[in-house]
C-alpha cells in the first residue's frame, strides 16, 4: 500500500470558443466532487425537526456525510447559508502513510434546547488510490482483549508506525498533517469543555463510516471518560465491516455500558456493507443495530442484511431486477415523492452500471438521503425505548 500514488480527480471543460480548456478550481466554493455530483441537494429537510430525536439526527448525520466529500469552501457554504448552523472547521489529517488523506469537518448544531457537535468523516473518494489503498488494505491489526480489526481503517484512523495507539500523539517531523484520532480527541475535549451540556455524534458515509465508530473504540482503549459520557450516537451509512467477531461482541458490551447508540443505515442491495466478506476466511462480522432500507425507503431493523456477502448465484436475478425498477424510479420519483427527489443524468449512468454490477449504484449517497427523509421514524424507537 505504501506504492499508492493520489489520483486527483479533475475533469477539463472546453472553451469552444477559444479552443482552450479550462481546470476547474478545486478549491471554489462552487466546485462539487465526484460524489457530490450524483446528489446535488444542500438543504436539510424541513419537516424533520430536532425533538424527533434519532430520527433527526440521522437526516443531519446523512447530509453531514454527503457534504464532507466537498472542499472546506463549499462546505462553509452549505452550512452557514443552508443549514443555518456553525460551521466549526474543515481539516485534512495525516494517515498511516503521513499524508492528509483523511478528512473530516466539525460543525455545531446549538439551540435553545439542544447543542450537539457534529463530526463527520469522509468516505472514499473514486479517484484517491491513497484512499482505496485503506480499503483494500485486509491485513488484520490486533487490540489487545479487543479483537481484531480492519488493519486499513486502522491507519486511515491514525495508528502509528511502530508504536500503535499510545495515549499520547507521537511528533514526526517528517509529519505534516496531525493524525487523526489524536487531532479529533483533543479538539472534542477542547470543546465540550466549554459547556457542560454540550454533546457530539459521529458520523460517515462507507469508509467514512467505518472511522466514524472505530473512533470510539480507541476511546474505550484509552478510557476516555469525558468523551464517552458525551458521546450520543453513531450513526453510519453503507460501512464496510470493521472487525471480526470478538471485536463486534466487544464493542457491542462497551456501547450499552456507556448507553451510546449505534446505528448503522444500509440501503438495499448495496455491496460496499456486504464486504470484506464475512465467511470462515474473511471472519469479518458487523455488529450493532442495523436499519435496513428496501429500494421503496421502507425500513426496519434486521439482525443481518439479506445476502450479506454480495456475490451468490441465488441472488443475482433478484437484484439485477431491483436495478431495473430503481431505473425506473429515477425517472419517476420527482412526480411521486416531489420535485427535491429528481435525479441527474449522472446518477441514471450508474443506475445503468447497476444492471451489470447491481449495487453499484446503491452506494450512492442519493439513496441514503432518500431513506433519511422518506423511511419511517419508527425504526428508531426501540433502541431509544431501551436507553434511558
Amino acid at each position: 500500500s505504501y506504492a499508492c500514488r493520489t489520483i486527483n480527480n479533475v475533469i477539463f471543460f472546453p472553451h469552444f470558443h477559444t479552443g482552450k480548456t479550462k481546470k476547474p478550481d478545486k478549491d471554489s466554493a462552487t466546485f462539487i466532487s465526484f460524489i457530490g455530483n450524483m446528489d446535488k441537494r444542500m438543504k436539510l429537510d424541513s419537516k424533520i425537526k430536532p425533538e424527533h430525536g434519532c430520527h433527526y439526527y440521522s437526516a443531519l448525520s446523512m447530509m453531514a456525510s454527503k457534504a464532507s466529500y466537498e472542499n472546506r469552501a463549499y462546505i462553509e457554504t452549505i452550512v452557514k447559508d443552508h443549514w443555518k448552523v456553525y460551521i466549526l472547521r474543515v481539516f485534512g489529517l495525516a494517515d498511516y502513510q503521513e499524508k492528509a488523506t483523511t478528512q473530516l469537518f466539525f460543525m455545531r448544531d446549538k439551540s435553545e434546547n439542544h447543542d450537539t457537535i457534529v463530526v463527520a468523516f469522509r468516505g472514499t473518494e473514486p479517484f484517491d488510490a491513497d484512499a482505496w489503498c485503506s480499503d483494500f488494505d485486509l491485513s488484520w491489526y490486533e487490540l489487545q482483549g479487543m479483537g481484531k480489526i480492519h488493519g486499513g481503517f486502522m491507519k486511515a484512523l491514525g495508528l502509528q508506525k511502530n508504536v500503535g495507539w499510545p495515549m499520547e500523539y507521537k511528533a514526526n517531523e517528517t509529519r505534516k498533517e496531525p493524525l487523526a484520532y489524536y487531532f479529533v480527541r483533543d479538539k472534542l475535549k477542547a470543546l465540550l469543555s466549554e459547556s457542560e451540556n454540550t454533546k457530539y455524534i459521529l458520523t460517515g458515509h462507507s469508509l467514512g463510516g467505518a472511522l466514524a465508530i472505530l473512533f470510539p473504540s480507541i476511546l474505550f482503549l484509552h478510557e476516555e471518560k469525558l468523551l464517552l459520557q458525551r458521546l450520543e450516537g453513531v450513526y453510519t451509512y453503507g460501512q464496510p465491516r470493521v472487525g471480526d467477531e470478538k471485536f463486534g461482541k466487544y464493542m457491542e458490551s462497551k456501547l450499552e455500558e456507556h448507553r451510546i447508540r449505534y446505528f448503522r443505515i444500509v440501503y438495499c442491495n448495496d455491496m460496499v456493507p456486504r464486504l470484506p466478506y464475512d465467511d470462515k476466511d474473511l471472519l469479518f462480522k458487523h455488529f450493532g443495530t442495523c436499519v435496513y432500507y428496501n429500494r421503496h425507503y421502507q425500513g426496519k431493523v434486521v439482525a443481518e442484511i439479506p445476502n450479506k456477502n454480495y456475490f451468490s448465484p441465488l441472488s443475482a436475478i433478484p437484484m439485477m431486477i431491483n436495478a431495473i425498477c430503481e431505473l425506473i424510479r429515477s425517472f419517476t420519483i420527482c412526480y411521486s415523492k416531489g420535485a427535491e427527489y429528481k435525479e441527474g443524468w449522472f446518477l441514471r449512468v450508474f443506475r445503468i452500471i447497476g444492471l451489470v454490477i447491481p449495487g453499484v449504484s446503491a452506494h450512492s449517497t442519493q439513496d441514503y438521503v432518500n431513506s433519511t427523509r422518506l423511511g419511517s421514524s419508527d425504526v428508531f424507537l426501540p433502541s431509544e425505548e431501551t436507553i434511558p
